[in-house]
């Protein structure tokens, strides 16, 4: 498996992944699946444009309860073996480790169900940390479920250390999460 920048010869992949039900947004689910479809359709060149954003130039973001934010900079990666396995993304404010109230963490990622438990997201997670230390990050922030014991063994198979139980905002549902650290010189 290695990271991707998302390029048109991996749509088909991609749009594959979205047919058969996958979302990279677990909140939203299909919802937000049917947007990329139709995003994808309308324009697949500005879709895949829109995966590397580091300049906060896009469209703002709609968050599960249906409000909208301004967009803050960020980009994904997609996880690749010989199709589209899953995606990973970075989001950061320049100058700051600090996140707005509605990004949960720096990092999201996600496999899709039929290649998980092969380490996907693990490999996923150690290759992307070094773009983030690039930028001059002390740490990075990631957040999941308490109930998510496999993403919590991505996180600290990786460096991360429990920072914290917190309420997840509102647009979230006010629903428990944890939220780990990884520190640059634990990875």
């Amino acid at each position: 498996m290695q990271l991707i920048r998302p390029e048109a010869r991996h749509l088909d992949s991609y749009l594959d992944a979205l047919r058969r039900g996958w979302s990279a947004d677990n909140v939203r689910g299909a919802v937000a699946a049917a947007e990329e479809l139709q995003a994808i359709t309308g324009d697949p060149q500005g879709f895949l444009s829109s995966t590397e954003d580091r300049e906060a130039k896009g469209p703002v973001v709609k968050l599960p309860d249906g409000t909208t934010v301004a967009r803050i900079p960020g980009f994904k990666r997609w996880l690749w073996d010989t199709e589209f396995c899953g995606s990973i993304n970075f989001r950061w404010q320049p100058g700051t480790t600090e996140l707005p109230p509605h990004c949960l963490g720096h990092i999201g990622y996600t496999v899709v169900p039929w290649k998980r438990g092969k380490g996907f997201a693990k490999q996923a997670l150690a290759a992307l940390l070094p773009e983030a230390w690039a930028l001059g990050l002390p740490f990075v922030e990631l957040t999941t479920d308490p109930a998510n014991i496999a993403s919590q063994r991505v996180i600290t198979a990786n460096g991360g250390v429990l920072h914290e139980e917190f309420i997840k905002p509102a647009q979230f549902g006010s629903k428990p999460g944890v939220r780990y650290r990884i520190y640059r010189n634990a990875a």
